[in-house]
């Protein structure tokens, strides 16, 4: 195999993790910040309640995109598998 194309390979999934992981953290971002705000004005300083919230948030979020990801990743693995005899054939023609 090519290193340019371990390469680039590597950088779409580095790319397909961020962009899969995105909408988790800035929902548990936003949570955290709202939770914390919340907890600072009712000066309930309860670690679980934090805890609980970016998990149910978490949990939410990843059932109402699950469709997506499976569609990204799916995508990418489709891509991939299709890379596979055109890599293959080349190198073998080289």
């Amino acid at each position: 195999m090519d290193p340019q194309i371990a390469i680039e390979i590597a950088r779409q999934s580095v790319f397909l993790v961020l962009l899969l992981a995105a909408p988790v953290l800035v929902v548990g971002v936003i949570v955290g910040i709202v939770v914390g705000v919340l907890q600072a004005v009712t000066q309930i300083q309860d670690q679980t309640v934090m805890f609980v919230t970016k998990l149910v948030a978490a949990v939410v979020i990843i059932s109402i995109c699950a469709p997506w990801f499976v569609e990204h990743y799916s995508g990418f693995s489709r891509d991939l598998i299709q890379q596979i005899p055109s890599t293959v054939f080349d190198k073998a023609n080289h």
